[in-house]
């Protein structure tokens, strides 16, 4: 049994450590520039371990993708009840930008786009979930009666931050920062209040 226990934590390490590997690399070099084997040399493990824990490269970004949108939802639900939506929404993705640092990155690098563009894959699944699980912890925060509300204040949250993304992308590689980027969803989301 304890064998087990600590195969299952040693699992755990290397899957972690590649992803952290990979977040770090993709920042530095780019998404494209950056190959299954240099994420596995960089974390000591051959590429076919890599494998064992991620189908793809496209897979690992997708994997990170995920557990940020349950974050989000997490913090969301988490915020004080008297915070409209909007600021619920662009607070909680602040908390969770402070929180994870550079592992944010992946929503602001160009990744997503690349990752729902490869063959096979689509946005749609992911965005839908995230919109869907947003809508649900806005209308728990709303009440009973506001689930086409929540929903509206949802799929709008959503749309600013894609516009945020994409206008992350168009900034000169040298001005896209953390802060850079905070901004640019603060701008986004004080469009929704002001609209």
């Amino acid at each position: 049994m304890v064998t087990a226990g600590r195969r299952e934590l040693h699992k755990r390490a290397t899957r972690q450590a590649l992803q952290e590997a990979a977040t770090r690399m993709f920042e530095e070099r780019g998404f494209a520039e950056t190959t299954v084997r240099d994420i596995a040399e960089a974390v000591g493990v051959t590429e076919r371990t890599f494998f064992r824990y991620f189908a793809s490269k496209e897979d690992l970004v997708l994997g990170e993708v995920l557990d940020l949108v349950a974050e989000v939802v997490r913090l969301v639900r988490e915020r004080p009840a008297g915070e409209g939506p909007y600021t619920a929404v662009l607070n909680a993705l602040s908390d969770l930008a402070a929180a994870r640092g550079s592992g944010v990155a992946v929503l602001f690098t160009g990744l997503p786009g690349q990752v729902f563009s490869h063959p096979g894959r689509s946005a749609q699944p992911v965005l839908l979930d995230l919109e869907e699980q947003l809508a649900r912890a806005l209308h728990a925060r709303l009440g009973p009666d506001a689930a086409l509300r929540a929903s509206v204040l949802a799929r709008a949250s959503v749309g600013a931050l894609r516009a945020t993304v994409l206008a992350f992308r168009e900034l000169p590689e040298d001005e896209r920062t953390v802060e850079s980027a905070r901004d640019l969803a603060r701008q986004a989301f004080d469009i929704l209040r002001d609209a």
